[in-house]
């Protein structure tokens, strides 16, 4: 094996913890084709918020050299005397929630004009099983012209980050990790492990891999399912969900999961491929898919709980002013990536309501880019008919609501964080 020179393609989420844990113990190219998110990097700023701008100063270096610490560039060439590439762009479904693996060939023809013989390239997007060998790798074969496991190789290490959590940080997660031979995966499983505080896993095979990841998050998506099932029926019966939750978890083997809004990039995706390859096998996967259409509907069942509030009240529907606080797809985090928040707002201007989006932790201009909705980080000087809270933001914990509200205004709490007395009703 070549002195090691890492090359970590896509700085996003997922890509620049990583970058900045590797640049440790090794020379790093953060590589990237987003010019901004590159010099915004190179300026010791990270805007996601997963790396902290002192920690991410501490690895950060100014020219491209072999020695340890990161070095960000949107030039391919920068990357060229890299013996490792790390692949972790996003892995995103269509309109059609069909897996979309664009952003991941496209990663794989950049890399392939770089591959040099005796190179790795190790894959860390979510897929389903064979994506790596059977989608990617013929691209690095196709553009670089050399041959698979005889002038260069591949691995598989699912990432697990969770973005927002400053304790299961990416050195804090136990990995996953395989190689395409033997030799191969052993040199993948003693790179990650020189790291990972929390160890490696060394799967026997990459699309055990592949298929590790894909369940992770397939489960969690059915036993939220569940409960946002559970949510609705409770609801008919007016019992509170959580009051359930909470004493069914005094049962020492209760799974201890909440119903709510299921976006994001991982657990209100990854379950479509997953189906997409049982489906191109001939099976149809049938709680897989009852659960995603249970969690896709969530946003539209939670507008029509606010207005069935609204109408109780006597609060005119029509150009009645809404507040929704909070537009991310999870509390105490700037992600909006796949927020199911913009199905609920969606379904609520359906019946001609003026909505305000309040959020303090998301990009206003990251929102209007992904969503052609104006939010704001500034809370709003006015009176409203009613008050969703959709994210579980800490800011919205202690807001004086009543500041908020008209008379005879209702607040539905999506994320059962109120006190009872401060709502009207929680999923």
């Amino acid at each position: 094996m070549k002195e090691i020179k890492i090359t970590v393609v896509g700085l996003g989420y997922v890509g620049l913890p990583l970058a900045r844990l590797f640049a440790t113990k090794y020379p790093v190219v953060g590589f990237d084709i987003n010019e901004k998110r590159v010099d915004e990097i190179n300026s010791g700023r990270d805007t996601t918020l997963e790396v902290e701008d002192a920690v991410l100063r501490k690895v950060l270096k100014k020219e491209n050299s072999n020695a340890n610490g990161l070095y960000c560039s949107y030039e391919l060439s920068s990357t060229a005397d890299s013996t490792i590439y790390i692949i972790t762009v996003p892995t995103p479904v269509d309109k059609n929630n069909r897996p979309d693996l664009t952003p991941l060939i496209k990663a794989s023809e950049t890399i392939g004009r770089v591959l040099k013989k005796g190179d790795i390239a190790i894959y860390e997007s979510t897929v389903y099983p064979g994506v790596t060998e059977d989608e990617c790798v013929p691209v690095l074969e196709k553009i670089s012209g050399l041959t698979f496991n005889q002038d260069f190789f591949a691995g598989y290490s699912p990432e697990r980050i969770n973005p927002g959590d400053k304790n299961h940080t990416v050195e804090n997660i136990l990995k996953v990790t395989s190689g395409s031979t033997p030799k191969i995966g052993k040199i993948v499983d003693d790179l990650y492990k020189s790291v990972i505080k929390a160890g490696t896993h060394f799967a026997p095979t990459i699309k055990v891999a592949e298929a590790s990841k894909v369940i992770e998050n397939s489960q969690r998506d059915i036993n939220i399912a569940f409960v946002n099932e559970l949510a609705k029926i409770f609801g008919l019966m007016d019992i509170n969900t959580n009051d359930v939750l909470e004493a069914a978890g005094t049962k020492w083997n209760f799974l201890p999961f909440k119903p709510g809004l299921v976006g994001g990039h991982c657990i209100g995706v990854d379950p479509y491929y997953l189906a997409q390859k049982a489906q191109e096998f001939g099976y149809h996967p049938g709680i897989i898919l009852a659960g995603r259409r249970m969690n896709d509907g969530m946003g539209a069942y939670i507008a029509s709980q606010v207005i069935k509030l609204m109408i109780d009240s006597d609060i005119r529907i029509r150009k009645a002013n809404v507040l929704v606080l909070g537009v991310t797809f999870k509390e105490n985090c700037p992600d909006v990536r796949n927020t199911k928040v913009v199905d609920v707002i969606k379904s609520l201007k359906e019946y001609n309501i003026n909505v305000v989006i309040y959020d303090p932790w998301a990009s206003e201009a990251e929102v209007m880019h992904e969503y052609k909705l104006i939010s704001t980080k500034t809370l709003p000087n006015e009176k409203f008919d009613a008050i969703v809270l959709t994210v579980a933001h800490n800011e919205f914990k202690d807001l004086d609501l009543e500041l908020l509200k008209n008379e005879d205004s209702i607040v539905y709490d999506v994320k059962n964080i109120l006190a009872k007395d401060k709502r009207n009703k929680a999923l």
